[in-house]
This record gives structure tokens, C-alpha cells and sequence, in this order.
């Protein structure tokens, strides 16, 4: 089986400026030209989330900040691809996803995680401004401090993919 490091590196060289993959499939992003679209976010990283995506014709770089309960904080910044013409376009990413969670007892301490994410998903125009869209975010854990300072289990180095959904608006 191919390791985390071969399989990121491939896809980056197949998304690269001069990659024939890139060339073939490559077209005009969110509305052609570069633009800003915000959001919500309903599963993923997050039970809800805000996002912001900032885009320049096929690319784009998306922040997002999210909660799963509330109390803790998830921050997600990624960089994405846009492929084909039209107004259903697939899409794959590579970023980074931050999470920290508080102590739920006295004695311990923040608890804080650093993700590897790859999302894939189809973005769709359903009107002028108005974008919806799902995604399978793979993700595997880089690091992790646990709130329990007696708990030093290795971390799980499998992919965890989390489907999710979002609503986005541009003018």
C-alpha cells in the first residue's frame, strides 16, 4: 500500500501549474475571475461551521472555524482545486485542520490535535451567488496532546473520511 507521503506528493504533482492532468481538466472557478464566498458548514470538521473561501479562477484557499459541541474549536485552512466547465464542478484539496477541546475535569489539561485533510467533493452553482455542496474530507491525525496527561497511547495513523455539506454565498 502506497504511504501518506507518496500518495500527497503524487496528487500535488498532478495538480501542479505545468501537470497535463492539471491542463486537461482544469477550468474557470466559482464564477470565473477571483472573489471571496462565505458560508455554513454542517458536518465534516464540525457539526456547524463558518467558512470563508477566497478564489482565483480554478483555485482556491478555504478557511473554516467550527465546533462539534460547542466548547471546542476546530480551524481548517485548505487549499483546493477546481475541475471542468459548468455549473457542477468536482473538486480535491489538501490542508490542515487544528482542533482544541477543554479539560472536562480539574487536573487536566487543553486538549489539542493537528489533522492532515483531504477533501474531495462537488460544489454546485444552484443559482447566480448562491453555491451548495458536499465533500469527503480523508483525514489522518499528524499529532495529538490528550486532556488526560496519564494518556500516552499511540495515536491511529488510519484515514478517517467525514462526509459533510455547505451552503455558500459570493455577490
Amino acid at each position: 500500500m502506497l504511504g501518506t507521503t507518496t500518495i500527497l506528493l503524487l496528487g500535488l504533482l498532478a495538480l501542479s501549474p505545468g501537470s497535463t492532468l492539471r491542463g486537461a481538466l482544469a477550468a474557470q472557478g466559482p464564477d470565473a475571475g477571483d472573489g471571496v464566498r462565505i458560508g455554513l458548514t454542517f458536518g465534516g470538521i464540525s457539526t456547524v461551521g463558518f467558512v470563508v473561501e477566497y478564489f482565483d479562477d480554478a483555485r482556491s484557499v478555504e478557511v473554516t472555524v467550527g465546533t462539534w459541541a460547542f466548547r471546542d474549536l476546530s480551524v481548517s485552512v485548505v487549499g483546493k482545486e477546481y475541475f471542468g466547465p459548468g455549473a457542477l464542478r468536482p473538486y480535491l484539496g489538501l490542508g490542515l485542520w487544528l482542533v482544541s477541546a477543554p479539560p472536562p475535569r480539574d487536573g487536566e489539561r487543553l486538549g489539542m490535535a493537528a489533522v492532515l485533510r483531504a477533501p474531495i467533493g462537488v460544489d454546485w452553482r444552484a443559482s447566480e451567488g448562491h453555491y451548495m455542496g458536499a465533500a469527503l474530507s480523508v483525514n489522518r491525525a499528524l499529532w495529538a496532546r490528550r486532556t488526560d496527561p496519564e494518556d500516552d497511547l499511540p495515536l491511529n495513523r488510519r484515514f478517517v473520511p467525514l462526509p459533510g455539506l455547505y451552503y455558500r454565498w459570493s455577490r
